[in-house]
Parts: structure tokens; sequence; C-alpha cells
């Protein structure tokens, strides 16, 4: 799973993200796809972690906007096991936990992006986009309350 993210220019025409949605509330994931599917490309949509770990290689995303409690295999493993089988994609968490804890074994399982679900509208978009360039993106309410970022920039 090597290569550039499929943001390159296609001639003229841009090429939009791939994007795979990892939750395993059914409303919450359906509702997050439209929220997303003006500006990326929504490729596939799992409920559970392990389906995430099976299907991610197959469908070779661009992001994996991922849930962390979720069944069979939570988010966070989940993206470990992605991580150490060399997956290209940028890994964004959208979850309910503004726990600082949280955050950090997020980014140790190579996430780049850190959004609470109550943020999803002002943050997601904007997480993603900072993903695919390579930067951390973490919704501000949690950098405030932890008065640091867990996510420096390189």
């Amino acid at each position: 799973m090597v290569g550039p993210p499929s943001t390159d220019f296609v001639g003229r025409v841009p090429v939009r993200a791939r994007v795979l949605l990892a939750d395993d509330h059914q409303d919450f994931l359906a509702a997050t796809a439209r929220f997303l599917e003006s500006e990326f490309d929504i490729v596939e949509t799992v409920d559970n972690g392990r389906a995430l770990v099976e299907g991610a290689p197959r469908i070779d995303p661009d992001l994996l906007v991922v849930d962390i409690a979720m069944p069979l295999l939570n988010g966070i493993e989940a993206a470990r096991q992605l991580t150490a089988l060399g997956s290209r994609a940028k890994i964004v968490f959208l979850t309910v936990h503004d726990d600082e804890d949280f955050v950090r074994a997020a980014r140790a399982a190579g996430g780049l992006g850190y959004v609470l679900k109550s943020r999803l509208a002002s943050d997601l978009a904007p997480a993603l986009r900072e993903a695919l360039e390579g930067r951390a993106f973490v919704s501000p309410s949690i950098e405030q309350a932890t008065d640091q970022n867990p996510y420096p920039n390189p």
C-alpha cells in the first residue's frame, strides 16, 4: 500500500480523497457520510474494528475516519494494526472521548487527527484536509482542556 494520496490533479480535474468511515452507530455513520460527501469520496463504511482492519488494505483509502469505541476490535487497536501493516491511509479519530489519555493513545496508534463527535460540523473536514497534508489536528476544545497540543506538528 504505497503511493501518494489521490488528491493530485488528473488533467485539470482534482481527484477527491477517498475515505473509509468506521463507527458502530449506523445513524451517526450515515450522517457523517452525508456531511463529507460534498468534498470527499466515501468509498466504504464499516461498523467494527475488525472490518476496518480487513477492509482498509483491500480498499486502499487516502483517509480513515475511526471511532474509538467499536465492537470486535476498538479503533485504537485497529489503527495500530493498520499502521503496523504499512497502511498509507491518514487516520483521523472521530469520538466522544475528550480525555487526554485517549488523545495520546490515538497519536501513538498512528492517528494524525482527533475530533470530538460534538464538533463534527466544525472540525472534521478541516482535520481531514490537515491529515492529507501530513499535519496534525485536534479539536480546539481538547487542546484548551489539556493546555498543550498532544499532536505537535513536525
